[in-house]
């Protein structure tokens, strides 16, 4: 997909908050410090659009994304940072249920996990709330430039046996380093647009 636009938008931390629904959407999610904000960076083809941080649990709100007016993505508190007080944890999971179960435009949820760690229960725990919820989900394994090709080929296998149980699901390698898997995961995504985008370029 050709990025003609990416503009921030909102962060929000209630639903009074969110932009308009009118645009299908994208959520991506996952634990602190995974590359969330790297990847979403190299998807829309910008540098410093969505800004990154070496403080894991930094990010504490909803940001919102216009894509060409076409789409919107919403960057999601990164979870299971042990520094963060547990008061925090639990505002912050109550607004990240809160935005997943109501968002009427959400057409799907991009799991991030780092492909060098071993799938944690809490990374499990939200493929299984997912599913549980019946929400679309895409697993993405970010950082595969920082691992050998055998490497890679081993963690992936582990990653497959945890979460891919019944083999339907997508697993998407991806280097926001270098844009292995870019191509791939926007296929995934204008695949749920379906008749609402008007080409795939």
């Amino acid at each position: 997909m050709k990025i003609v636009s990416a503009e921030f938008m909102i962060s929000a931390v209630s639903a009074q908050q969110y932009p308009s629904a009118s645009l299908p959407e994208f959520a991506f999610v996952g634990r602190s410090n995974v590359g969330k904000s790297s990847l979403i960076n190299s998807l829309l083809n910008r540098k410093k659009l969505v800004k990154t941080s070496g403080t894991p649990g930094k990010t504490q709100m909803i940001n919102f994304f216009d894509v060409n007016h076409e789409l919107m993505f919403a960057d999601l508190p990164g979870y299971g940072f042990a520094k963060v007080p547990k008061r925090v944890q639990k505002k912050w999971q109550a607004l990240v249920e809160q935005y997943l179960l109501k968002r009427d435009n959400l057409r799907a949820v991009v799991l991030i996990i780092d492909i060098r760690r071993k799938p944690t229960d809490l990374d499990l725990h939200m493929q299984k709330w997912l599913e549980n919820y019946e929400v679309d989900a895409i697993l993405v394994a970010t950082k595969i430039d920082k691992l050998s090709q055998a490497e890679q080929s081993k963690q992936l296998k582990q990653i497959r046996a945890a979460f891919l149980e019944d083999g339907n699901k997508e697993l998407v390698p991806y280097s926001s380093k270098t844009d292995r898997g870019r191509k791939e995961l926007w296929k995934l995504l204008l695949k749920r647009m379906g008749g609402e985008h008007p080409q795939v370029k």
